[in-house]
């Protein structure tokens, strides 16, 4: 079985923090990338954040400075911790497993978790 869970999303105050958490399983346990991405209502997915096995992470410029992603191997995880939350970060957050598929570094996402929802109030 492959699988991905997100927890952690709920409804905050603007300036507040949230640490969404993806528990994995199966290959998506020791992907070469993880990733979180977020999609608003009526809009298109985005990314958020993504981490490599070797450490190496990016982030979309709207949350960079506030938004640290991570991995934890011992319990096939990963975290994204949010501070400083804005109303615009308000999405459905969702988890996902990948692979480096070209040498330019072109990444597929295979796997999928069910999405956490994150709310901030003005």
């Amino acid at each position: 079985q492959v699988q991905l869970v997100e927890s952690g999303g709920g409804l905050v105050q603007a300036g507040g923090s949230l640490r969404l958490s993806c528990a994995a399983s199966g290959r998506a346990a020791s992907s070469d990338v993880m990733g979180w991405f977020r999609q608003a209502p009526g809009k298109q997915r985005e990314l958020v954040a993504t981490i490599t096995s070797g450490g190496n992470t990016n982030y979309a410029d709207s949350v960079k400075g506030r938004v640290t992603i991570s991995r934890d191997n011992v319990k096939s995880a990963v975290y994204l911790q949010m501070n400083s939350l804005k109303p615009e970060d308000t999405a459905v957050y969702y988890c996902a497993a990948g692979r480096v598929v070209s040498v330019e570094g072109a990444i597929a996402y295979r796997y999928w978790g069910q999405g956490t929802q994150v709310t901030v109030s003005s």
